[in-house]
């Protein structure tokens, strides 16, 4: 390979070791066989960045590179080239960094295969009222869940005894098998990945590290939240077997309809009857509010039915935020009904009196210009 090996990887020699795997895996991803398959000029390229990741990422191998350049690993590389299955190629670490990026192996490998031993991130649905969500609030959950096992304190082992190491893969909890050109990882057979295997299983658990229980927690919901947020509880999921790391619980948030208010982001509507004297002559109504108060409104002589008053400040909290929406009030003009005779007698003669629908009465003008008279 004549060709630079920083170069191949589009770095500078300064390059830090954290920018030089970066690039290495994004050139390896793109020129994966499994992504171009057929592909030869795909495979070289696929294989020289490997071979110059596989220098520059060992910082003895880089210090000679950078001092001797290829010439450093001539000996080393066998009859066939640094491609034939030499001393400086490692598929199978190689490729273990690839099947992180691709596959999301990275969250299965962890230390010894502890991380195949992570509990399962929980779900909880959790409905809340409109107060509540407003003034935000602490709300007690009981969760169905795994919980480390007191017996053996999480460990699997009868009291008395320990895990010792798998002597299938020698406590990685991975092994590795040849597929034809690839080398791929697995998770041991023996021990399930969990790098350790148990002879006396304790009997509370059958050797699970963990047990059944349902658990009492406290959510605090801060002021504002809205319908569908999700609230991440960090290892109160289920406890992992044999004493691996915990799984997450997430809370998703659902706000009950209310029965007179309704919300829109941070801004609150409500819709408020009122009679058509009212309307008519105008005045002051009290209209309730989310913090428990009333507001007083101020209705002109005349309004409209529809019509719209803005409250400042009155909605809904924003979050992580000292601001608040607004509320918007809409008054429903009722019309009058079960009226007596009286009453309907006086409402002709309130229309004998004078003309009091301007809107109404342009309209019909209108028609009948249209239609010529």
């Amino acid at each position: 390979m004549s060709q630079d090996f920083y170069e191949l990887l589009g770095v500078e020699r300064t390059t830090s070791a954290d920018d030089i795997k970066k690039a290495y895996r994004k050139l390896a991803m793109q020129h994966h066989p499994d992504r171009n398959p057929g592909d030869k000029e795909a495979e070289r390229k696929f294989k020289e960045i490997n071979h110059a990741y596989d220098i520059l990422k060992d910082p003895e191998k880089r210090a000679a590179y950078d001092r001797y350049g290829a010439a450093a690993f001539e000996g080393g590389a066998g009859p066939g080239g640094p491609f034939q299955g030499g001393q400086g190629f490692d598929f199978g670490s190689v490729f273990g960094d690839i099947f992180e990026e691709m596959f999301g192996a990275g969250g299965q490998r962890g230390r010894g295969g502890r991380a195949d031993m992570r509990g399962q991130d929980l779900r909880f649905n959790l409905e809340i009222t409109l107060e509540q969500a407003y003034g935000g609030t602490e709300a007690t959950v009981r969760v169905p869940s795994s919980v480390s096992c007191e017996v053996c304190h999480g460990s699997g082992a009868e009291a008395g005894s320990k895990p010792h190491q798998c002597p299938t893969c020698q406590g990685r909890g991975r092994v590795r098998a040849q597929q034809g050109f690839f080398t791929v990882e697995r998770a041991c057979h023996t021990c399930h990945g969990a790098g350790q295997v148990i002879d006396k299983p304790c009997k509370s658990c059958a050797g699970q590290g963990r047990v059944r229980r349902e658990k009492t927690l406290k959510v605090n919901i801060p002021a504002g939240v809205e319908d569908g947020t999700r609230i991440r509880l960090s290892g109160e999921g289920e406890a992992g077997a044999r004493g691996g790391p915990a799984g997450d619980l997430y809370v998703f948030l659902s706000v009950r309809r209310h029965q007179l208010f309704e919300r829109e982001g941070a801004d609150v509507h409500c819709r408020v009857p009122i009679s058509m004297v009212q309307a008519t002559l105008g005045g002051n109504i009290e209209v309730p509010t989310l913090d428990g108060k009333m507001a007083r409104v101020n209705i002109p002589a005349g309004a409209q039915n529809g019509h719209q008053f803005r409250m400042r400040g009155k909605g809904m909290p924003i979050m992580r935020s000292s601001q608040h929406g607004d509320m918007y009030i809409e008054i429903n003009v009722e019309t009058p009904t079960n009226l007596t005779s009286k009453q309907k007698e006086l409402l002709k003669e309130f229309e004998k009196a004078g003309k009091t629908s301007p809107e109404s009465e342009g309209f019909f003008s209108k028609v009948k210009e249209m239609f010529g008279g």
